[in-house]
């Protein structure tokens, strides 16, 4: 592990550009340090780097990527998410408390959100296999970390007809109160996600809730919906 580290550093410190760091965690609201390197040019740059984990098993890629979140800059924490996302196929439902215990730290919607695609594929890859794969986001949905929660309400993006409608809806119901614009943002694209499948499933629903969500999260889920058509 300590050799695909030194790698990654080989890798990317190169590239570091300062003055761009500097606007990059202008734009993050200064809370984390950053290299200065673009998506684009961190992937080319790493491409060898994941490939040659096609092979890893889940252990060694959590702590490969538990190894880059404790690295200062920002873009170790970004590689660390391509790394499980590339070779999410390797990751077993039981590692998901792990990939929860990594959204809980340094947190922002930068990472949580990437991690979230990562918890997706890893339950929706369990979904045939497993009765209920995805009653630990029901007890994600009530967590203390409002992140967790957004994990629980982002997981399904993209599952289409895969998605539990019924799980889709009550969680949006059961925090729709809630005051974190993170969560509000969250319900809003949960539910816009699912529209492109079933845009008159997602008007029935806002219509027979309204006045039970925020305006941002109005917005949010029926910001497709006219394009859409029933």
């Amino acid at each position: 592990m300590k050799e695909i580290i030194s790698q990654c550093r080989l890798s990317l410190l190169p590239l570091a550009d300062p003055v761009r760091a500097l606007a990059m965690r202008a734009y993050m609201k200064n809370r984390f340090e950053f290299l200065g390197i673009p998506a684009p040019d961190r992937r080319k740059a790493c491409v060898d780097i994941i490939r040659q984990l096609k092979t890893a098993d889940a252990d060694e890629l959590l702590q490969i990527a538990n190894a880059l979140w404790d690295c200062e800059q920002r873009e170790y924490q970004y590689l660390a998410v391509d790394i499980l996302a590339k070779h999410y196929r390797r990751l077993r439902l039981e590692d998901v408390p792990a990939l929860l215990t990594l959204v809980q730290q340094k947190s922002w919607w930068d990472t949580v959100d990437g991690l979230a695609g990562v918890v997706g594929d890893v339950l929706q890859q369990n979904l045939t296999a497993s009765r209920d794969v995805q009653a630990g986001m029901d007890k994600a949905l009530g967590h203390l970390d409002f992140w967790v929660r957004r994990i629980a309400l982002l997981h399904q993006l993209g599952w289409r007809e895969q998605t539990d409608v019924n799980r889709l809806f009550a969680y949006a119901l059961a925090l729709a109160d809630e005051k974190e614009f993170f969560i509000r943002k969250a319900i809003g694209w949960a539910l816009r996600d699912y529209a492109w499948h079933d845009p008159a499933a997602i008007r029935d629903f806002l219509q027979e809730n309204q006045g039970r969500f925020s305006g941002l999260t109005q917005r949010e889920a029926a910001k497709n919906l006219e394009k859409l058509g029933k």
